[in-house]
């Protein structure tokens, strides 16, 4: 039985203990979109795209993490949003939540609606589309090597998302393109992404009264397909996300070895030395919790003694305050990170 809450139907377990929630099937939440709070927060992206003159909605559904299939004009957002217990669950588990704050939410939103449009208008077959981002086609890589001073790329999800891959370099100039009041003109007049926008902002006109030429509604791996248990789903995230952090950790903590060591400061005592400062900095930039990005400055410290790694003379705290920022994305939303002087 359910009974109403504030936002809808409030299910029988959302009572349960963590233990019993566990045992569940994803199939068995039997939620939908259209009966949670995130139904307000789509339609507010519809009204954000009506703003800027598109035609193209987006569908959207509930499934077990954040993604838009080849070939389907629409994506995917992960269960856990659906429900206040379920968020809790997530971070219970995984020490994060992604999307769980509504400006977040609205930015995920946002690049996920990129990669939806250009299945819909086929963007990624055009001529303009493949001269202003590079090929579609290149394969995704499972790391990549950020600059974080580079301005050829916007800055809209964590870890210099746009740099990953062509695609996502769309999608990201796409969600700062439609946000409301972004002001990207100004933000990047003197940056070299600056062109990448206007080549949106002109692409945007250009398909905004069409009908687009692929219309699927499918659904796919929806939630009410989804029969594996919840402890089961985060195993396998666990697993996944885990990747091969040491061996990843010693790539990023080399890169640091200046070509001449000799007069540089080590990493690890200053990863210890200066821990207060790097956790405010890092906390200002993820907006993550200082627990967690103090569990990885620890690790980081003990590999950094190990390897004798060493700061390079100029913009030491900056690198290594970089080097931490990434490692702590990588380790909570299981994007594996490489760091580039």
């Amino acid at each position: 039985m359910t009974s109403r809450g504030r936002f809808g139907p409030v299910p029988t377990w959302a009572t349960w203990d963590d233990e019993r929630l566990l045992e569940l099937r994803l199939c068995d939440l039997k939620l939908t979109i259209d009966e949670t709070l995130l139904r307000k927060r789509i339609e507010r992206l519809y009204r954000e795209l009506q703003a800027r003159g598109l035609r193209f909605r987006p569908h959207v559904w509930l499934s077990s993490a954040w993604f838009s299939p080849d070939g389907v004009p629409g994506f995917a957002v992960p269960f856990y949003l659906a429900h206040p217990r379920l968020m809790r669950l997530e971070y219970t588990v995984m020490r994060s939540v992604e999307g769980g704050e509504e400006e977040e939410f609205m930015r995920l939103l946002r690049h996920e609606t990129g990669h939806a449009l250009t299945t819909a208008y086929r963007l990624h077959r055009r001529r303009g589309w493949r001269e202003t981002f590079g090929k579609f086609s290149t394969p995704y890589r499972a790391s990549y090597q950020p600059n974080p001073r580079s301005r050829d790329f916007v800055h809209h999800l964590d870890g210099w998302y746009a740099q990953s891959h062509p695609a996502e370099d769309f999608c990201e100039t796409f969600a700062i393109w439609l946000r409301p009041r972004s002001n990207w003109r100004h933000r990047y007049a003197d940056w070299g992404a600056l062109k990448k926008l206007e080549y949106v902002h002109a692409e945007m006109g250009r398909i905004a009264k069409l009908s687009p030429p692929v219309r699927s509604r499918e659904r796919t791996e929806s939630l009410a397909t989804l029969r594996i248990k919840l402890g089961e789903h985060y195993r396998r995230k666990a697993v996944r996300y885990a990747g091969d952090g040491d061996s990843l950790e010693d790539a990023n903590l080399l890169a640091l070895l200046p070509s001449k060591a000799a007069g540089n400061r080590l990493v690890g005592p200053f990863l210890r030395r200066e821990r207060s400062e790097l956790l405010k900095s890092v906390a200002r930039l993820t907006q993550l919790d200082l627990y967690t990005i103090d569990q990885v400055r620890k690790r980081l410290a003990e590999r950094a003694f190990a390897l004798g790694a060493r700061m390079p003379r100029k913009g030491g705290r900056r690198v290594v305050t970089a080097l931490l920022t990434l490692e702590t994305l990588k380790t909570v939303r299981g994007r594996r990170l490489e760091f580039t002087r």
